[in-house]
């Protein structure tokens, strides 16, 4: 009887290859950066800044108050700050996003809220990622 549930647990842990999320649960208030390798998930509320080296995806309760930072990116709640996306930047649903975007991609539904500037190319990421690390640094600093 135990050595089947001790086999089933085993199946179920991520093999050496695979990553992991954090999640931010709803009802959740976070204050302070986060930085990460794998995806990260905001249903609660974040009032920092997101570095990431995969995706993130802001819930449609999430509320982030600082800058993003990704590979890829999700937007279903809002955001009050600026977005740097490599890849794909998905804005869905009611989403409200005030601030600045920059993005390979960039794919807005109909009933999104997009309130600031958006720049579409390599270059303006390189660019938003060295301002980022200026942010981040003249804020730990302070």
């Amino acid at each position: 009887m135990f050595n089947q549930k001790s086999k089933s647990d085993s199946s179920s842990e991520p093999t050496s290859g695979s990553t992991s999320a954090t999640i931010i649960a709803s009802g959740t208030t976070l204050k302070g950066d986060i930085t990460s390798a794998g995806d990260i998930r905001i249903d609660g509320t974040l009032q920092g800044n997101i570095v990431c080296n995969a995706k993130v995806v802001i819930g449609a309760n999430g509320v982030v108050e600082g800058d993003i930072k990704g590979n890829q990116s999700d937007i279903m709640g809002k955001v009050k700050g600026t977005i740097s996306v490599k890849d794909l930047l998905q804005l869905k649903g009611n989403c409200m996003v005030t601030g600045n975007i920059y993005a390979g991609k960039l794919q807005i539904e109909p009933t999104a809220q997009f309130n600031g500037q958006c720049h579409m190319n390599e270059s303006s990421t390189s660019k938003t990622e060295a301002i980022s690390n200026k942010k981040i640094e003249s804020q730990a600093a302070a």
